[in-house]
């Protein structure tokens, strides 16, 4: 392996899909704690939604016919025949002429096929005023409309919000096979990073801000963090570090030592933890040129650069498509945004820069308000929403113009 040969972005997520496969391991879980599971199979409808036809408003069930040429002016006549009660079966058919009050979500009676929305009508004890003529099927949902039995209600690889969690229960659903999520270590390294609950630093250290930050992302995301400490400069302690945790986890991620300084080994010894090893070792991309990707027997590796801003920005970008796909999901989640620039943004062609930004809303419009700062900036982050790319072909963005935001929160 001939290491720091520079990726590009779109090179860097080709490798990842190349290299990273879902894990093997399902478990069956109780629907009340799949969220954020991703499926391991495919789920076929077994029921329709409706499995009745049902109303989309409060109104009156009638037949679309008997209203042709209802308006203000010449209201058509209709025979009140009675109600549905929600959740119950309607007294009886409609018959020409008639017209049933109906709440919103309540069963239409046989012989209907519209119904009419209840601000447009008038009941005159019994006698109903029609001001408006419908279509047939208007404000109706029809069976199986909704969800049809017997089709494919959710894909393998879909990772579960609320809203396929109520698919799934709208079919009686009480657990799903899902594929375990994965568990991953985190090391930092460095002589110079100390815990955080150091009370007073020595000269040129540092607190480990990312093992903070980078285990609150993995957690945020819904995955199983678990900290492995700090590694000091001495490659046979990393090694062996190292190759504990991974072996007690499904991804590593290792923060610091990952340029071409004389201490800067961990490529090395990330090569060495299984193969095929590294596969990404340089990105053209500004902040988070070093960054290493590897794959060690299956389980990722992540080499993050040392530099906190760097080091969040790469684990978005890069670190979350490898968690996603070690979960076996589908689709990649995309949390954008588009925004105005407030300032021209230089770029240097052939490289692809993320720029953090504030977000200003004025006069209902959302501003994206660079934070130019450099990459060990912690109050960069604090400061920012989010951040804009722009890409290795472009030589900037200009103020104004409306540009796509990932966003940190």
């Amino acid at each position: 392996m001939k290491f720091f040969q520079v990726n590009s972005v779109e090179e860097t997520f080709d490798l990842i899909s190349k290299y990273v496969k879902p894990l093997e391991e399902s478990v069956t879980i109780p629907l009340f704690e799949a969220l954020h599971f991703v499926l391991a199979e495919d789920i076929y409808a077994c029921e329709n939604v409706p499995d009745f036809r049902r109303s989309t408003v409060d109104g009156f069930a009638v037949k679309a016919k008997d209203t042709f040429g209802s308006s203000e002016s010449l209201p058509g006549f209709l025979t009140l025949a009675g109600e549905v009660q929600m959740g119950q079966v309607p007294p009886r058919a409609l018959q020409a002429g008639e017209a049933m009050y109906v709440p919103t979500g309540g069963m239409l009676p046989d012989g209907s096929d519209a119904v009419v929305m209840i601000e447009h009508c008038e009941d005159l004890a019994g006698l109903i005023n029609v001001f408006k003529q419908i279509a047939p099927g208007e404000n109706v949902i029809s069976v199986g409309e909704d969800i049809r039995k017997e089709t494919i209600l959710l894909e393998k690889g879909t990772k579960l919000r609320s809203q396929e969690l109520g698919a799934l229960a709208s079919q009686g659903i009480t657990a799903v096979s899902v594929i375990r999520k994965p568990v991953v270590g985190y090391l930092s390294s460095g002589d110079e990073i100390v815990p955080i609950e150091t009370e007073s630093l020595a000269p040129g250290e540092i607190r480990d801000m990312n093992g903070i930050t980078i285990g609150a992302l993995v957690t945020e995301w819904g995955y199983a963090f678990r900290y492995g400490g700090i590694v000091k400069d001495s490659r046979e302690e990393f090694e062996r570090r190292a190759k504990e945790l991974l072996a007690e986890t499904d991804c590593l991620i290792v923060s610091g030592g990952s340029s071409v300084g004389t201490k800067d080994y961990s490529a090395d010894v990330i090569q060495s933890l299984g193969k095929p090893g590294v596969f990404v070792h340089g990105i053209s991309i500004k902040p988070g040129k070093p960054t290493i990707l590897s794959l060690a027997d299956k389980k990722p590796v992540i080499g993050l650069p040392g530099h906190p801003a760097s080091a969040v920005i790469i684990f978005h970008l890069f670190g979350k498509a490898i968690l996603e796909q070690l979960h076996g999901a589908r689709k990649r989640e995309k949390q954008l945004t588009f925004a105005k620039v407030t300032k021209n943004i230089p770029s240097s062609p052939g490289r692809t820069d993320y720029v953090r930004v504030r977000l200003v809303e004025e006069n209902d419009v959302w501003y994206a308000d660079p934070i130019i700062g450099k990459s060990g900036l912690i109050s960069t982050l604090v400061q920012s929403d989010g951040m804009i790319e722009i890409t290795a072909r472009r030589e900037g963005v200009q103020k104004g113009e409306l540009v796509p935001v990932r966003i940190f929160r």
